[in-house]
Parts: C-alpha cells; sequence; structure tokens
C-alpha cells in the first residue's frame, strides 16, 4: 500500500471515523482515483487537503465511498419469500416486530419493508429503523423521491397506493415515510442495539474485507432476538452461519439459534 493512500487512510479516520482500511482496498482505490483525478488532484495528500477546507467536497468523498446502487423490491423473488415466508412465521411469535434497515442508503429498501409489512397491518402500526454512514443519502432517503427506474420491481397495487407521481419522479407517500426512523451510524465503529427481530442489511458486506465481515457478522448476530432473522444480498451468502449461531432459513435468509 502506498504511504500516500495510507496516510490518507489514517486522516480518513480521525476525520469521519471511518476506517477504509477495512475496505477492499483495490475496489476503493479505483472509486476514490476515479473522483480525485476528476477534481484535477495529484495525489491523496493533496485530496485530503482539500477535502479539509470543503465541505461540499468532503460530502462528495462520503458519497462515493458508500454504495448508492439501490431500489424498490431488489431481487424481487427474495421479498417474495420474506412476505409469504418469513415475515408470518415472526408474526406468530410477535405481534410488534423490531425492525433495523442496516446501510439502508437512500431509503429504498426500509420504505420496500414498510409496504410489505403494511399486507399484515396498518401502517401506522408499523416501526423499522434505517441506518446509514453518509448523511447525504439519509437526506435524499427522508425526502423520499425516485427516479422511475428505482421502482421497475415495484408491485403494481403498491405503485398505485403508496407513489404519486411528480414530473419525472415519483414521491412515496407520507403515510410510509412515517414508518421510517433514520439514523446516522457506522457499522464497523458503533454498537448496533436491539435486540432485533428481523435485520435487512444487503449488497453492502461484498465491500469489506473478510476480516470485517467476521466482525459484522458476530454483532448482526449479536444483536437478533432468539429466532430473529438476517437477511443479506443475492451475492452475499454466509458459508458457515453456524460459527455466528445462525442457521440458514432459506436462501439468503438465516436464523439466530
Amino acid at each position: 500500500m502506498s504511504q500516500d493512500y495510507q496516510n490518507f487512510i489514517v486522516n480518513i479516520k480521525k476525520k469521519t471515523g471511518i476506517d477504509l482500511s477495512l475496505y477492499k482496498e483495490a475496489q476503493m482505490k479505483r472509486r476514490l482515483l476515479s473522483l480525485y483525478e476528476k477534481k484535477g488532484f495529484k495525489s491523496f495528500n493533496d485530496f485530503y487537503d482539500s477535502m479539509n477546507k470543503d465541505k461540499e467536497l468532503l460530502n462528495e468523498f462520503l458519497d462515493r465511498m458508500t454504495i448508492n446502487v439501490s431500489e424498490f423490491y431488489r431481487n424481487a423473488k427474495r421479498w417474495e419469500v420474506l412476505e409469504k415466508k418469513i415475515i408470518p412465521k415472526l408474526l406468530a411469535k410477535n405481534k410488534r416486530l423490531k425492525i433495523w434497515s442496516a446501510a439502508c442508503s437512500t431509503g429504498e429498501e426500509p420504505y420496500t419493508l414498510a409496504m410489505v409489512m403494511s399486507n399484515f397491518m396498518p401502517l401506522s402500526q408499523i416501526q423499522i429503523l434505517a441506518t446509514d454512514l453518509d448523511e447525504n443519502v439519509i437526506a435524499r432517503a427522508k425526502m423520499g423521491v425516485y427516479p422511475e427506474r428505482s421502482l421497475n420491481e415495484v408491485p403494481e397495487e403498491m405503485k398505485k397506493k403508496y407513489f404519486t407521481k411528480d414530473g419525472t419522479f415519483f414521491k412515496v407517500s407520507d403515510e410510509v415515510k412515517k414508518t421510517v426512523t433514520f439514523r446516522k451510524q457506522n457499522l464497523l465503529a458503533d454498537s448496533f442495539g436491539g435486540p432485533f427481530d428481523l435485520i435487512v442489511c444487503r449488497n453492502v458486506l461484498i465491500y469489506f474485507t473478510e476480516e470485517a465481515k467476521d466482525e459484522l457478522y458476530y454483532k448482526f448476530s449479536g444483536a437478533l432476538n432468539k429466532d430473529g432473522i438476517f437477511f443479506v444480498g443475492s451475492t452475499e451468502q454466509i458459508f458457515n452461519p453456524g460459527k455466528y449461531n445462525l442457521e440458514t432459513e432459506d436462501t439468503f435468509f438465516y436464523r439466530k439459534k
């Protein structure tokens, strides 16, 4: 690892609390290089100095660092399993579920959770915690305004019920928005709270090193109730769930033992 990048890691950790060394180096470096070259910087050192003085540049860096590829009902088949199989089982044990959408990006995931839960109870009874590292994406999530492509997988009746068209954008209804509480959180550094009945963390862990992933699986497992469910992304199968006191409930769903 170059000294330039190493110093950058140390400085960023001091400034933001984010530890870049826990992310896969090649991927992270590629993402940051394209940003700093676009801005005309020659080194990570120059880039950091400017970021220190320029809040907008810092925000842009945080935006680039957190991976904002999201859509409603992403991998729709998995959401079907959640609705038909997982949630009825959870509700049979507990009528008021504690739900957490971790690394929620621009809000599509927690709002999808609210819509799925609305098939079981009134929206006024649903409470979902959603957290992310990036304050910019949280601000966007709270606005609840999305381009049409984000809604590709949304069932037609949900689209009619919970969205209004606004020019080329779609706005999620206030009733759905009220179900979600957004908070800033650094998964690696902050404690998780809980215990939760359902934790959803999808398409984020692939960006972490194996060591960081290992630590996070322990933390997620520790934050679940007994028989609580951990729902991961479609490239994030846990190959040794038993190590974390979890067992496979369905593909990409793990139950706390």
